[in-house]
């Protein structure tokens, strides 16, 4: 066995002791990644941006498996963010540009390649270099949505997505009685109450947009609205739909709503939807706004019927959005998930710590300590907690049950990754909300 086979084997083994330790995952990440193994590799940092959403590094890793794998245009959302939000990243301009020549976008290659450059002249490229400098290229023929065109029927999509049954409902949620209630009101009482809403005209049906910083249970949520409701549940992400070939990500969408639609009642959760539904104005191409035009015409029904179709979307940046999703009868509801509270951040300890072996934890005590951490921030508490009672184990020679001390020892060592988030979102709050939608956002921050 080599040293690199050895070493993500005994990665592989710690994390599944600590699922939830982010250097652990991004270093097995990083080296299957150097070695080649691309499908593995975009597994390991799809898992690890879910704990860390908003680390960069990760985003342009993800990148750059993504090109390898030749999934170029979802290599070029990631990139677009990050270049907007960062256009002196050298790193990912260079990546951006391989990409952009690789879809037929020779002008704005280049154009990123030459930013990059002067940005860190160490990154001269002579393959890229040679390729600017000559008229002809073997790239595929630019067009107007710079994607290659292809007979659609040489790609026909068959929608990958599980249709499951939830086994969790809102009993397994702790804390957001607000929200829980919000989601009763627009999706369970119509639906077990369908006379007294059709009496009113109102239809069995609709969007709600769920957003706040990462972690808070938003995710967790959406499957547990499906669970409450015995209905099914489908998890559409980035890469069920983005296709590099023209006109496929548009169709790859559709299918995903009929076979929502075919498997009513069903809840249709869209995960990260800024990237799918991302303002428009801050495309280059008219590609990204015809996927968007798409999804606003499946959300109003506008070639089918809805009914019964109940649909989800998180999101931690609602200020990427397009404000046509926030209309009636798409996103008309919009919902603030903040962290936990300190009484539903009992529940939750309570509810991680159900399966563990445990001595007299007082939660009230470890809730009053915790103030800000999110719903991930508490379990990764009682990884860091678990890690050390192992290592004792292992010293002792016998395992011994979780007490109080061991979890505030374990919250000490940790901060609160919703501070990054809220000190985005006060700047919008304050600046960016002429149309009141961040009020709950000032409201928390009491400013």
């Amino acid at each position: 066995m080599s040293t690199n086979e050895e070493t993500i084997r005994a990665l592989r083994e710690a994390i599944e002791v600590s699922p939830e330790n982010l250097p652990l995952r991004k270093h097995l990440a990083d080296l299957l990644l150097d070695i080649g193994n691309y499908k593995a590799a975009e597994t390991e940092y799809r898992q690890a941006l879910a704990m860390a959403p908003g680390d960069s590094q990760l985003k342009l890793n993800l990148a750059e498996v993504f090109y390898r794998l030749a999934k170029n245009s979802a290599a070029l959302v990631i990139l677009e963010e990050l270049t907007t939000q960062s256009p002196q990243d050298a790193a990912a301009l260079i990546l951006y540009a391989r990409i952009l020549l690789k879809t037929g976008d020779m002008p704005q290659a280049e154009k990123a390649y030459q930013q990059a450059v002067q940005t860190d002249p160490t990154l001269f490229d002579e393959e890229l270099e040679n390729t600017f400098g000559s008229p002809d290229t073997d790239g595929p023929e630019e067009d107007d949505d710079s994607r290659i065109k292809l007979p659609a029927d040489e790609f026909a999509f068959v929608p990958a997505n599980d249709v499951e049954q939830p086994l969790i409902d809102f009993s397994e949620v702790g804390g957001m009685d607000k929200l829980k209630e919000e989601i009763r009101m627009k999706i369970i009482h119509p639906l077990e109450h369908p006379e007294i809403y059709a009496a009113y005209g109102k239809p069995v049906g609709g969007g709600i947009l769920m957003y706040g910083p990462p972690g808070c249970g938003k995710t967790y949520l959406a499957r547990a609205t499906a669970g409450e409701i015995n209905a099914n549940f489908m998890s559409v992400g980035l890469h069920d739909v983005l296709n590099m070939y023209l006109g496929q990500s548009e169709s790859n969408l559709h299918e995903l709503f009929e076979l929502a639609r075919s498997s009513t009642p069903c809840v249709l959760f869209f995960d990260e939807v800024d990237a799918l539904g991302a303002s428009r104005t801050d495309f280059r191409h008219s590609a990204g706004r015809q996927l968007i035009n798409q999804f606003l015409a499946e959300l109003d029904g506008m070639n089918a019927v809805n009914e019964g179709l109940l649909i989800l979307a998180a999101t931690n940046a609602p200020w990427h959005l397009d404000s046509a999703f926030r209309r009636p009868g798409r996103f008309d509801r919009i919902i603030f998930v903040p962290p936990p509270d300190a009484a539903a951040r009992h529940a939750i300890l309570k509810i991680l710590m159900k399966d563990k072996p445990q001595q007299e934890i007082d939660f009230k005590k470890i809730s009053q300590k915790t103030d800000g951490f999110s719903g991930a921030d508490l379990k990764a508490i009682i990884d860091v907690a678990v890690e050390a009672k192992l290592t004792e184990a292992m010293k002792k020679g016998i395992p011994s049950p979780i007490v109080t001390k061991d979890l505030l020892s374990a919250a000490k060592t940790l901060n609160p990754t919703t501070k990054e988030w809220f000190a985005t979102a006060r700047n919008y709050a304050l600046y960016s909300n002429q149309s009141g939608i961040y009020d709950d956002i000032l409201a928390y921050l009491k400013l």
